[in-house]
């Protein structure tokens, strides 16, 4: 019996020490992470593209200067990022020709790239001007969640849309989440006895979030995708579903838009920095009460991806922080 108590003992206590190490590595990092704007300390600039002369960024504090701005997190896309930015860039001009209103900027943070991608990105600058194109370099590599935060913080649109840099949905959909936020804002206006007419009116004043969707899309996707996709996918949600509740059925889709109202009590408050900060979006949303549209778009799968079954632990991880940081009340939110 002595033995086989020994026994017992030689595989649990190693056990019990790895679940007591990870714990206490889980709630030290979401205690470090409480001030959630300490994590990358640098101010942001864009990065001019004829000399080192560095432009100080706008501030999602600041009023609105264009009517949209389009968000594009890269890391070592230098490959991909042309044709995205070439389809991008058309979609703008051609509705800015149509539209005198429309004005735009595209916002790409280089998120520690190693590649050209920063050269790719200061040809786009040089090409449309500054004032269209921007490049903000974080230095190095922080996480997608991270470069969008960034980018969400220094941009100027009433409209700020996020969109992957490899084109996987096409640009023209950012109109079906447009429609949809103004439709609701308008009935959200209607509701408040202010007329969308109403001088005082804006569309950057009430929060919103359009979440695009690939959930249309899942059967097919089940068929044709690799089998350790489709294992990440299906655990996924089930840890979403317990992390953040139901209510948005592709929480990982990479378009998505947000009205500055909406973008400026998310983002200032967002922490995780990788895979899983759009369910923080989702959850922050929640807590704020800021209505979510889910809008099927038109997506297809590129070459590339960032997503492998090493994925798997960070985003269990990310998610693991927010539940810490969030129940236990070591994370605040700023409103």
């Amino acid at each position: 019996m002595g033995f086989l108590w020994s026994l017992v003992a030689l595989f649990l206590v190693p056990i019990l020490v790895a679940v007591v190490g990870l714990v206490s590595a889980i709630f030290f990092e979401a205690y470090r992470r409480r001030i959630n704007n300490t994590h990358v300390e640098a101010p942001a600039v864009f990065e001019g593209p004829n000399s080192s002369k560095q432009v100080p960024c706008t501030h999602i504090s600041d009023p609105s200067e264009k009517y949209i701005s389009l968000i594009i997190p890269a890391y070592n896309e230098e490959l991909r990022l042309p044709g995205a930015l070439e389809e991008t860039m058309n979609y703008l001009q051609q509705r800015a020709a149509k539209d005198e209103s429309f004005s735009y900027e595209v916002v790409i943070i280089d998120d520690g790239s190693v590649d050209g991608t920063k050269r790719v990105a200061l040809d786009f600058v040089r090409k449309y001007t500054i004032d269209k194109v921007r490049l903000i370099l974080l230095g190095r590599n922080h996480g997608k969640g991270e470069a969008i935060r960034k980018g969400m913080l220094h941009s100027r649109g009433e409209l700020l849309l996020m969109l992957d840099a490899d084109g996987a949905t096409e640009v023209n959909d950012l109109e079906k989440l447009e429609n949809q936020i103004h439709m609701l804002a308008r009935k959200v206006c209607h509701d408040g006895d202010l007329a969308a007419s109403d001088s005082s009116f804006r569309i950057s004043d009430i929060p919103i979030a359009a979440f695009g969707s690939r959930a249309h899309l899942e059967e097919k996707a089940l068929a044709t995708r690799k089998w350790y996709r489709n294992f990440l996918m299906m655990g996924f949600h089930l840890v979403v579903l317990l992390t953040a509740g139901p209510g948005i059925r592709d929480t990982q889709c990479g378009f998505k838009m947000f009205t500055r109202a909406a973008a400026r009590k998310l983002f200032k408050n967002i922490r995780l920095k990788r895979w899983c900060f759009d369910v923080e979006l989702v959850f922050l949303c929640k807590w704020f009460g800021i209505p979510m549209i889910e809008i099927s778009v038109n997506w297809s799968e590129i070459p590339g991806s960032k997503v492998n079954p090493l994925s798997i632990p960070n985003m269990l991880w990310e998610l693991a922080l927010m539940s810490v940081g969030y129940r236990t009340h070591m994370w605040t939110i700023s409103t």
